[in-house]
């Protein structure tokens, strides 16, 4: 009796497990899919740099904040100083850096490529993440996927192209936009890459807060030497910045961070691509925007790539598998 009870409470506790981590990314998703709003609202007032400096700041802060604060929870809980962490390998420490390089520049390149392009356009080419991801994955860390979840990926980007066609066929806008666009996406990419690299070695909120504090750093110079205005001059304009910093930063792209614990870059990047779907259906709900051919086929082709990438069960239980493999790894070392 009591075994079967245990039992019963080892298996809703896995299925919790495993629910909650999807959960997470369905949060993540939704913080994330006001970003390209926000965006266009603050270029409207402010440069593409001086809304990504005041965006990456305000980042910092929250996720210091919440560092400290997490710090000061543990002390009292239990009642010992805080022990010094073990000091890190150069190579850790590059990988640290690397991580709040590329973010900046996959940040700012994408901002920019707003303001040259439309959203559309950025959305649709900033699309190519996943295939950069997985084929990075694959040359440089010796990842594995499998055929299904290769031709889910494949279905999936083809999806996501496919809702902003319309607009890639209508639009007059420079090439410059797109192609710096296409280039946000390898950033993102290598971003991903790089903390499932150290997300072992440091904790969730390290890689956060420094992630954001370099990335300001290399931010500060550049807004101080090309821009005038450094900061939001009316009151939407800073609740616009801060809705950046806050929704979309610390909470999207924190979540997102957070997520690659139990998944791999491949996954995680797959899984954004849901992003469309989520705008496509808030602006059918919300704004009664009609959904054309090109946009069903997209969605329907994306929810079907995902689906076939997913029951890929090699490819989710590699992702998950080389997660703790390195965990017990990390705490052997340890």
């Amino acid at each position: 009796m009591v075994e079967n009870q245990l039992s019963l409470t080892q298996e809703k506790s896995d299925k919790a497990s495993k629910i909650l981590p999807i959960i997470v990314v369905i949060i993540a998703l939704l913080a994330l899919s006001s970003t390209a709003i926000f965006i266009k609202i603050a270029v409207s007032q402010m440069s593409a740099v001086t809304t990504l400096f005041n965006r990456l700041w305000i980042a910092t802060i929250i996720f210091g904040l919440w560092t400290g604060i997490n710090q000061a929870r543990i002390q009292i809980q239990d009642d010992k100083p805080i022990l010094p962490e073990q000091p890190y390998r150069i190579k850790e420490i590059a990988f640290l850096i690397a991580v709040g390089l590329v973010h900046v520049l996959g940040r700012l390149s994408w901002t920019w490529a707003l303001t040259q392009t439309g959203a559309a356009n950025a959305n649709a080419l900033g699309s190519l993440n996943p295939i950069f991801t997985t084929l990075g994955g694959w040359l440089f860390f010796g990842q594995i996927f499998g055929r299904k979840f290769i031709i889910g990926l494949i279905l999936a980007v083809v999806g996501a192209i496919a809702v902003g066609f319309e607009d890639l066929l209508h639009s007059n806008n420079n090439i410059t936009g797109d192609v710096v666009a296409v280039i946000s996406s390898v950033f993102y990419a290598a971003n991903f890459l790089f903390i499932e690299q150290i997300r072992n070695k440091f904790s969730i909120l390290t890689i956060l807060v420094w992630r954001c504090a370099i990335a300001t750093s290399l931010m500060i110079p550049v807004v101080l030497i090309f821009e005038k205005q450094v900061f939001p001059v009316t009151l939407s304009g800073w609740l616009v910045v801060f809705a950046l910093g806050a929704i979309c930063e610390a909470l999207g792209h924190g979540l997102i961070v957070y997520s690659l614990k139990t998944f791999s870059s491949g996954f995680i990047s797959l899984l954004l691509l849901l992003n469309p779907v989520i705008v496509a259906i808030v602006a059918w709900i919300l704004f009664s925007e009609n959904l054309s051919i090109f946009n069903l086929l997209g969605l329907a082709l994306i929810l079907g790539g995902i689906y076939l990438a997913t029951s890929n069960k090699e490819s989710i239980k590699s992702s998950v598998n080389n997660t703790m493999q390195d965990s017990t790894r990390s705490s052997t070392t340890n």
